[in-house]
């Protein structure tokens, strides 16, 4: 199962496993970019695709659409949890209340929410892997960050402790952490859709949305006696939250 399919991180990382072989359940918001990435996939590479529309913010939701699935299919063996959002660029004192509820009701409660109704599977099953998707903004704050490096931070911690819930169970738990990643709608949605705005990646080369696929995928396929707690990946120009060679696209 990969969550925020539709679209940047999510859709490449669907991508990569059905070119290995996986089915899939991918999840999202949007059906139209879902339902194209379904059939593409199946066509591409003959594996089994199920969309799940829900907003991921919304427990009911998300309890509705995970209750739907045939028994088989809610025994997932690897959750994705990737989707998640910013939502605006203020100092604190400027801060817009939706955004913050958005960001927290995305990035931290959603994640739980979903979780919290896969990990009961795993458990059954004794076997299983969650990979949560972080943030470098969730090991390091940066101006203007304040609630997503909140959210991020967040999520850090409950990848440590969903850790040491389950791995008596037989499950494993990864985080993966990419700095900054074009081929994305990230900078879009946080600037509000200001195309302008949203071009932060002119002066230097950042990772792309395939190259963390291949991180999440590394981590995936390692011997089941391997659990990679944790990867944290830059790009060459950029050396943390706060340091970004910005001398040009090399």
């Amino acid at each position: 199962m990969v969550t925020g399919a539709s679209s940047g991180i999510g859709k490449a990382t669907a991508t990569l496993f059905a070119k290995n072989g996986y089915n899939l359940i991918i999840t999202g918001r949007r059906e139209q970019r879902l339902e194209e990435l379904k059939e593409k996939l199946k066509r591409k590479y003959g594996v089994k695709v199920k969309i799940l529309l829900f907003d991921i913010r919304k427990n009911a939701e998300v309890k509705k659409a995970f209750k739907s699935l045939d028994e088989n299919w809610q025994n997932i063996d690897i959750l994705i949890n990737n989707a998640g959002l910013a939502k605006g660029f203020t100092s604190v004192q400027e801060g817009i209340i939706e955004h913050w509820e958005t960001m927290i009701d995305t990035n931290l409660k959603g994640l739980l929410y979903i979780s919290r109704l896969v990990s009961e599977k795993m458990v059954e099953m004794q076997k299983g892997h969650i990979i949560n998707i972080c943030s470098t903004a969730g090991h390091e704050a940066y101006p203007k960050g304040n609630v997503y490096c909140a959210t991020k931070a967040a999520v850090n911690m409950i990848t440590k402790n969903m850790r040491l819930d389950l791995y008596q169970h037989g499950i494993r738990v990864t985080q993966v952490s990419p700095g900054h990643v074009e081929e994305t709608e990230f900078a879009l949605v946080r600037f509000d859709g200001d195309a302008e705005r949203a071009k932060i990646y002119e002066d230097f080369t950042p990772l792309r949305s395939k190259d963390v696929a291949e991180t999440i995928f590394f981590a995936a396929t390692r011997p089941k006696h391997v659990n990679i707690q944790e990867i944290l990946v830059m790009s060459t120009q950029q050396a943390g939250s706060n340091f970004i060679d910005r001398s040009g696209r090399k």
